[in-house]
C-alpha cells in the first residue's frame, strides 16, 4: 500500500543556518527555507543530491479549476503552494507543486473550500500554509557503506533518517 513518504523530493541542501535548511529542489529555482523534522540539527550532506520528504500544515485548502504547480515565495519559507494531488488520505495529501509536498489537512471544516468539487487524486488544489514547513531527509541503504564481508550492493527500501 502506498504512503505519503513514497513521494520524496529530490534536491540539494545548499545551506544550513540558525536551525533552517535551505533546500533547492531539482529542476526549479526555489530556495526553500525549511526546519528539520523533530527540531533535530541537520547532519546530512550539503551541496549533494538527496531525497527528502517536505511537509507542511495547511491553514486553508481550496480546490481550483486550473493553474500551474508552484511554491510561493520562491526564496524563503513556503506560504502558498498549488498543484495536483498525487496521494490522499483522510488527514493528509501529497501535492505536486514543483516538488512533492506532504500537506496535513486542516482539522476544521472551515479550513477546506471545495469550490471545484471534492479533493481527490488528480484534482488541482491551492494551499495556504501555516509557518513551520519541515524537511526529513531519507537515507537509502546504498548511501551507507556496506558492512565488511557484505556481498549485496542492491539498494534496499528507503527509510526515514
Amino acid at each position: 500500500m502506498a504512503s505519503e513518504t513514497d513521494f520524496p523530493a529530490r534536491g540539494k541542501v545548499t545551506e544550513v543556518r540558525d536551525g533552517v535548511v535551505v533546500f533547492a529542489p531539482i529542476n526549479t529555482n526555489y530556495q526553500l527555507h525549511l526546519a528539520t523534522a523533530g527540531g533535530r540539527a541537520y547532519d546530512g550532506p550539503v551541496n549533494e543530491w538527496i531525497d527528502a520528504v517536505v511537509r507542511l500544515n495547511a491553514r486553508k485548502v481550496m480546490t481550483v479549476p486550473s493553474g500551474g504547480n508552484f511554491v510561493e515565495p520562491i526564496f524563503g519559507r513556503p506560504r502558498t503552494i498549488q498543484g495536483r494531488v498525487k496521494f490522499l488520505t483522510t488527514r493528509s495529501m501529497v501535492v505536486q507543486a514543483g516538488l512533492p509536498i506532504v500537506v496535513s489537512l486542516p482539522q476544521a471544516d472551515s479550513g477546506i473550500d471545495l469550490g471545484e468539487g471534492a479533493i481527490r487524486v488528480g484534482s488541482m488544489v491551492n494551499v495556504m500554509a501555516l509557518p513551520g514547513a519541515t524537511i526529513e531527509p531519507i537515507r537509502r541503504s546504498a548511501d551507507v557503506a556496506p558492512s565488511p564481508g557484505s556481498a549485496s550492493t542492491r539498494p534496499a527500501d528507503t527509510q526515514p533518517v
